[in-house]
């Protein structure tokens, strides 16, 4: 490494050289906010900014580390020789900082290094120096980094685009779902107990914070239920309004009628208009599905269907035939000319 690769830790964190411990860690919090990977996503630039103050804290945060950096700074461009101290490098008796010392003890400038740094969480230093320069937390060594990394909003070293969020589908009644109700469920072997509000129907997402995936660092995602309600044999959707079908007499849609109607909350009393068509829809406001947000209620078509008796009895059978013969109106009257 070049004599001009030697990386000034205090420039990096743009503190002094007579910064306080304290001074040290503030700087890395914010810098480390600004720079994280989770932050700045593809971006290799501020990844190697990160790396870089990474490093920097990790060796200005330790009292014994930062000493022995002030004290034989500029031979950390030596590192990663890996063979022999190399032309030029110091040799026994070289003069470090302005204090005499024997690096004649030493192989090579890397075992120097681990002398003088040592292992971090049991790595060498080239192992520290990769992604993010952290450490185990267990390690005592490397607890300056991991203690002042894990204080600021909960930010870990971890994997990018990895999402530790995590979808279930819940299957719910027209019941369950008009009420609210309370479930207790089984996500990939963890217990839940979430409280599905009223007004959910399919398509609907709820999410539950904090049940979602762990991974080593103590963060857990959040768990996101995808409702799907199971069909109802009279009411279904048409958008957010409720509709049902409801079958009438011949008599009742000639005549008009008063009938009883399901709705989700009881039955209601339904006017049948006199000379009601089939397939006609009747509106009954405010009975119709909740909305979540604001808890009112959408509201209920009641699509008419003429239905003609499948049993007649005697008299009924006489009556129909003498309407029949009386009747004075050809319902397929504008389909007499009608023609290619």
């Amino acid at each position: 490494m070049a004599a001009t690769d030697f990386k000034d830790y205090y420039s990096i964190l743009g503190v002094s050289k007579t910064a306080s411990a304290d001074e040290i860690k503030k700087a890395f919090r914010r810098l480390a906010r600004q720079y994280h990977p989770d932050m700045n996503p593809g971006d290799r630039n501020a990844e190697a900014r990160f790396k870089e103050v990474s490093e920097a804290y990790e060796i200005l945060s330790d009292p014994d580390k930062r000493k022995q950096y002030d004290r034989f700074g500029q031979y950390w461009q030596q590192a990663g020789n890996g063979g022999g101290w190399g032309a030029g490098a110091p040799q026994g008796g070289a003069t470090a900082g302005g204090f005499d010392f024997d690096f004649s003890q030493y192989a090579n400038f890397d075992e120097f290094l681990e002398s003088v740094l040592g292992g971090v969480g049991g790595r060498t230093r080239s192992q520290w120096s990769s992604y993010g320069g952290a450490s185990p937390k267990s390690s005592s060594r490397s607890s300056g980094f991991s203690g002042g990394f894990e204080d600021f909003a909960g930010y870990n070293r971890r994997s990018t685009g990895i999402s530790l969020d995590q979808e279930a589908t819940l299957s719910l009644s027209f019941a369950e779902a008009f009420h609210g109700v309370q479930k207790r469920l089984n996500v990939s072997g963890q217990k839940v107990s979430v409280r599905i509000p009223p007004g959910a129907k399919t398509g609907s997402r709820v999410r539950v914070k904090g049940k979602g995936k762990k991974d080593g660092y103590g963060r857990q995602g959040d768990l996101y239920l995808n409702i799907e309600l199971k069909p109802h044999q009279f009411f279904h959707f048409d958008g957010d309004n409720l509709v049902c079908d409801v079958p009438i007499s011949p008599d009742e849609a000639v005549l008009g009628a008063k009938i009883d109607v399901p709705t989700p909350d009881g039955t209601v009393t339904v006017s049948i208009p006199a000379g009601v068509r089939s397939g006609q829809m009747l509106r009954l406001r405010g009975k119709g599905w909740r909305l979540p947000k604001s808890g009112a209620r959408t509201d209920q078509l009641v699509k008419v269907d003429i239905t003609p008796p499948s049993h007649l009895s005697d008299e009924e059978r006489q009556l129909y035939e003498r309407l029949r013969d009386c009747r004075q109106e050809n319902p397929r009257q504008t389909l007499e000319h009608l023609g290619l």
